[in-house]
């Protein structure tokens, strides 16, 4: 580099040491001439010394005139700044502002006044923790604002206090007024079904009947038409509501009232009538909007009806479900169920049976009669369980005992699912939710799922199943198998020991026929007393061990009150059966007077079970989904992990307050 610039000839130095070589070749030959020759050398190099050193003059002059301009143009770009700026100190204080942040301000003496205390939805704290610079959103007036900083650190010492923070206010008003423009017009649908229409319609006399029909009609197109809706009658029970998205937030912050006075009709029906809806919140189009409306529906009726499901996104609000599910008095369904459940079985190689993890009697029993059905149509049936426990420890001693040639059909989930295959056919029984069986992973193996449960549907859901077998109003699975069973064929072939399975299935779940009843459940038992089911038997298998006994008294002895009329319990025992133990003593508990709902927490290895059971006046359902469980109306259960007893009875207490402040607002 150095070579290079000392050889450049268009370089004066280049030719000032040429001229000095000359001379000294001068010299040697002409010393006078030579010594003239250094003397205008020496001019020459002053010169061009010189010369230089007034261009780095020109050249700093020019320089610091251009500073000097680009100051002045910043320095009026700022102070002529379209939009609103303020620079503020460390803690807040104003330290300068320009004339637009001056006029949007209430206040007009601003220096050294805290930008909080005039903003009150601006906090430094915030601008000096947000490293990616993101704009915060400040309302102020009537105006919204995209407020973008600039922390400036000039400080020369450790002292902190030369550091600006530059306020940057752009007018985002048009922006959100748009957007909510955009939310408040957004197209909701919604379907209306009446859950009883049937029920409703033969129970009215004739005379009543034209004006209860046209009181639900009126109903409807009054209530929606105060929000400007649109509302459809496309079948006698079926409706198709439009509106948009601002007034339905109103019938939302109302939770559906409509549901009640819908329910309130009394003109000379003499059963009461109950709504369910399913919206669609937030659809891209039309289509989609109805897709969701259609999901949530289905939802609604899945939870027993009377509700109304919200479905935005992935997320599901519920409304309503506090009452008890309305009995279908028609069996069409259940025949139209059991042919085609007998279809599905005869088109498959194998029949897999799953319930849900720790069995019960019900789970249990469905299981053995879902066995029977597949037997009957002469195929391979498999039940599939992890082992007995303290539930089923009785019957599946009897069955030992009684009929040991199901034991070979009774297998492990491992087992399951190296024989399992795509030709099979999958039967989950008492549960709905995937992560609940004995081996979710089944349910990726099998295609053909058959769904038969009476818990309320609840958000997790297996997916697609072939056939849907739903109803919250049965008693138990094994009333909807027991009723199935009798359809598939003119003889159900049950053994003594199968309808005793059954008929214990249900005495559980409707704790001796005093809950959860209705004429089909007495039917049920009925045909399972016809195929020998003995009640006497059927009693044997509750009765519980001394210590048992012993530690449901504990649990009962030590149990609280909250809110007048909820008992909760606590066992502390982490044991084989404390899940056994707890539901027991939920029962026991409801049978002290002004108790409506009982809630008993025990340890399951790392987790705090809670079983919850009802008279039917409080939905300990609502009350356990909010803590990630669910279950019946009556009857529901919940298990939460990484938290203490005493603190899960603090979300329990929290989750019951929640619970009975909605339905006072109601």
């Amino acid at each position: 580099m150095g070579n290079k610039n000392l050889f450049n000839w268009s370089d004066t130095k280049v030719y000032l040491i040429i001229i000095g070589v000359l001379l000294l070749i001068i010299a040697f030959y002409q010393p006078v001439l030579a010594l003239i020759g250094t003397i205008l050398l020496g001019y020459l190099i002053y010169y061009y010394v010189k010369s230089i050193h007034q261009k780095k003059e020109e050249l700093t002059k020019y320089i610091e005139g251009l500073t000097d301009e680009f100051d002045s143009a910043t320095k009026h770009a700022i102070f002529n700044m379209p939009f609103p700026l303020v620079m503020v100190e460390e803690n807040g204080s104003i330290s300068w502002y320009n004339t637009p942040f001056l006029e949007m301000m209430e206040e007009k003496d601003l220096l050294n006044v805290k930008i909080g205390e005039l903003v009150s939805g601006l906090k430094i704290e915030e601008v000096l923790k947000d490293e990616e610079g993101k704009p915060l959103e400040i309302s102020y007036k009537n105006d919204y604002y995209k407020v973008y900083s600039n922390i400036v650190d000039t400080k020369k010492t450790a002292s902190a206090k030369d550091m600006i923070i530059m306020l940057y206010w752009v007018n985002n008003t048009n922006f959100v007024k748009l957007n909510q423009k955009h939310k408040d017009e957004r197209l909701i649908v919604s379907l209306a079904y009446v859950d009883n229409y049937d029920d409703v319609k033969s129970s009215t006399s004739e005379v009543n009947r034209p004006l209860v029909l046209a009181e639900i009609d009126k109903k409807l197109n009054t209530y929606f038409s105060r929000y400007n809706g649109i509302v459809r009658k496309y079948e006698n029970d079926k409706y198709l509501i439009i509106m948009e998205n601002n007034p339905f937030e109103v019938i939302q912050g109302k939770k559906f009232d409509i549901l009640d006075q819908i329910r309130e009709i009394n003109l000379g029906n003499t059963i009461p009538i109950t709504l369910s809806m399913g919206v669609g919140a937030d659809g891209n189009n039309p289509f989609e909007a109805y897709e969701h409306a259609r999901a949530a529906i289905d939802i609604a009726l899945g939870r027993g009806g009377d509700q109304a499901v919200v479905k935005k996104g992935n997320s599901l609000s519920f409304y309503g479900g506090k009452t008890k599910a309305i009995e279908k008095r028609n069996k069409v369904k259940s025949r139209v169920i059991a042919y085609a459940l007998r279809q599905l079985i005869d088109q498959s190689d194998k029949v897999f049976v799953m319930g849900h993890k720790n069995a019960d009697m019900d789970s249990f029993g469905a299981g053995i009669g879902i066995l029977r059905a597949t037997s009957n149509r002469e195929k391979e049936g498999y039940l599939v369980l992890k082992g007995e426990n303290p539930s089923i420890k009785n019957i599946y001693d009897r069955m030992r005992r009684e009929q040991p040639e199901l034991l070979e059909q009774i297998i492990t989930p491992e087992e399951a699912l190296t024989i399992a295959d795509k030709s099979s056919l999958l039967v989950v029984v008492d549960n709905h939710k995937p992560s609940f069986t004995e081996a979710p992973e089944l349910l990726n193996i099998i295609d053909k799922v058959v769904l038969f449960d009476h818990h309320r549907r609840g958000v997790e859901f297996i997916k697609d199943p072939v056939l849907t077998y739903l109803e919250p109003y049965a008693s138990s699975t094994c009333e909807l198998v027991t009723e199935v069973l009798s359809y598939m064929g003119d003889k159900i072939n049950l053994t003594k020991f199968e309808a005793d399975a059954l008929l214990a299935g249900i005495t559980v779940d409707t704790k001796n026929f005093s809950f959860q009843t209705g004429v089909r459940t007495f039917e049920a038992a009925s045909l399972l007393k016809r195929a020998g089911a003995d009640t006497t038997a059927v009693r044997q298998l509750f009765r519980d061990d001394f210590n048992t006994f012993l530690y449901k008294a504990e649990v009962v002895k030590a149990s609280k009150v909250v809110f007048n009329k909820i008992a909760i319990g606590r066992l502390e025992r982490n044991m084989e059966d404390s899940i056994l133990i707890a539901a027991q003593a939920a029962n026991d508990l409801l049978n002290i007077n002004g108790v409506e709902a009982s809630f008993v927490m025990t340890l399951v290895g790392e987790k705090v079970h809670i079983s919850a059971r009802s008279l039917g006046n409080i939905s300990v359902q609502i009350i356990l989904e909010r803590l990630g469980g669910g279950g019946h109306l009556t009857s529901a259960g919940a298990q939460l992990e990484g938290i203490s007893m005493d603190e899960t009875e603090k979300l329990l207490i929290e989750a019951i307050d929640k619970y009975l402040r909605e339905g006072d607002e109601e």
